[in-house]
């Protein structure tokens, strides 16, 4: 009998799941969706989570050191910032064109919007709280944290990944300096760990589809309660905002992410999608391109060709700066909130939007929930009250798994552009 594809496992749990979570909310099965349900998503979850860090240390390593040279490194470097950042600003343009075309927030009824302020009002004060933290800071503190004193307790939390990545490249490039005969052993030992780590997703992905049926269902009995019309209300409250969001994403992917491959490398866009779609689907049930990084980069490997020294170094360093989705999402929330509120944004204040929201992507945590965090930034930044996303976040948890499918379709893309740049696609 003929093995399904992991694509297909994944898409059948994910129907499976949505289906099941509307029969619980309807039977009111919340409970016992919670209780027997959810907590296999939280163990796949974890278990992705558990060798992020392992893999993303052992890969960047070796993938650094068998660069053997300076100039290689700061080449490819170079090139893979300068495409991410290229790229995200393109996203964020495209969010702004698209927001301001259909201005979805003329749309929102009143009554609406005053009941979705005071639906959401604890929620956004716990942001706006995280925020006051993050605003007294002085300009160079991402610099700062960047620059773990200790690197254990960088590894033992997985929204420190950038302070890994920068322990990782660290070490690879002392390894580049180092003699070959005194630091092949240390080389080596980061290779074998990294195929070793490879081998744990292949056995973490049997799980992959009863874990997204876990998450599907208890994403659908989280928004809806046990009242499932409320899920139809607020989708039909905010349709034209998630249209306006979701028709982004969709441009962002078909011209950008599309023109880039067609016009840079010799690969198809058929080839393309069919290989990353496991890893597409996973980061839409899980919400998190750190999670799924483990799964992206055995699909970039084994399926588009992408060489291991390429995809260790552009797909672990995507997953920390590179948040295309959410660039675009938080560009479109923020001039959606200033629309509800009756405030226009001028030339000015939507040239801000671009340069905050580069910029806050690359800090953004590749984790569930780290965009809101940096649209109420965003928002500061052009004087609109950040109150404002309690209009949003009733639907945000949809559009995170949305958006996070860009994140990692951004990341995949660019490692095969490289690949396809430097000539390091693998032989087989």
């Amino acid at each position: 009998m003929r093995k399904i594809e992991l694509h297909w496992q994944i898409i059948i749990g994910l129907v499976l799941g949505l289906v099941y979570g509307i029969i619980s909310t309807k039977l009111g099965w919340g409970v016992f969706t919670f209780n027997w349900i959810a907590p296999f998503g939280v163990i796949f979850i974890n278990l992705l989570k558990l060798i992020a860090v392992p893999l993303v240390l052992s890969s960047l390593i070796s993938g650094v050191a068998s660069l053997s040279d300076m100039n290689k490194l700061s080449r490819i470097g170079g090139k893979t910032i300068a495409i991410y950042i290229f790229t995200t600003a393109i996203a964020v343009s495209i969010g702004l064109i698209s927001v301001n075309t259909l201005r979805p927030g003329d749309k929102i009824p009143s009554e609406m919007k005053i009941k979705l302020q005071s639906q959401y009002n604890s929620e956004v004060n716990k942001k706006s709280s995280n925020v006051n933290n993050i605003k007294e800071r002085g300009p160079l503190q991402p610099l700062i944290d960047m620059i773990p004193s200790n690197f254990f307790l960088s590894a033992s939390n997985n929204r420190n990944m950038l302070q890994v990545v920068f322990v990782a490249i660290f070490i690879g490039i002392g390894i580049v300096k180092t003699p070959r005969n005194k630091g092949k052993l240390v080389k080596d030992f980061f290779q074998s760990l990294s195929e070793i780590v490879v081998k744990l997703v292949d056995f973490i992905m049997i799980m992959a589809p009863f874990g997204v049926f876990a998450l599907i269902a208890q994403t659908i009995n989280k928004i809806t309660g046990d009242n499932p019309n409320q899920i139809l209300e607020l989708l039909g409250a905010l349709a034209f905002y998630m249209f306006a969001v979701i028709i982004g994403l969709i441009a962002h992917a078909l011209f950008t992410y599309n023109g880039l491959i067609k016009l840079l490398t010799n690969m198809s866009i058929k080839k393309f999608y069919k290989g990353i779609a496991p890893a597409q689907l996973l980061a839409f049930s899980t919400s998190s391109s750190g999670a799924t990084l483990p799964v992206t980069m055995e699909r970039c490997e084994e399926e588009l060709g992408v060489s291991e020294e390429v995809s260790s170094f552009v797909l672990p360093l995507g997953a920390t700066i590179n948040m295309d989705g959410t660039a675009l999402y938080q560009a479109v929330a923020a001039v959606f909130i200033a629309q509800t509120m009756g405030m226009s944004l001028g030339l000015e204040e939507q040239l801000i939007i671009i340069i905050t929201t580069v910029l806050a992507s690359i800090g953004t945590a590749a984790v569930p929930g780290a965009g809101i965090i940096m649209l109420v930034i965003i928002l500061e930044s052009i004087n609109v009250p950040s109150q404002g996303i309690a209009l949003i976040l009733g639907v945000d948890r949809i559009l995170d798994m949305i958006r996070t499918s860009i994140n990692v379709t951004g990341d995949a893309s660019v490692a095969v552009i490289i690949s396809s740049l430097e000539d390091k696609f693998s032989k087989k």
